[in-house]
């Protein structure tokens, strides 16, 4: 089904609408105006480069949160230590 990205000339509201050749030209839910730009479409690319790049990301997130739990581990554990 091809679904459209459009903006609003009238009030600038951006929306997505599903749009099949044997039905009419949407309407702006906000205003209902029919006066719309359609956006360029987006699409995701997904390459090798891009998901080593993402899966490294994702590694150091996963390392920085153990790290940061490790250290408040300790921090808590030389305070009550003391006591």
């Amino acid at each position: 089904m091809p679904l459209f990205d459009f903006e609003c000339r009238s009030c600038g509201h951006e929306f997505e609408a599903l749009v099949r050749p044997s039905d009419d030209a949407p309407s702006c839910p906000a205003c209902g105006a029919k006066d719309l730009v359609k956006q360029l479409p987006t699409f995701a690319v997904k390459t090798a480069e891009k998901s080593a790049a993402s899966a490294k990301q994702s590694r150091q997130r996963q390392i920085a949160k153990r790290k940061d739990a490790l250290v408040a581990d300790e921090e808590y554990r030389q305070k009550h230590d003391k006591e």
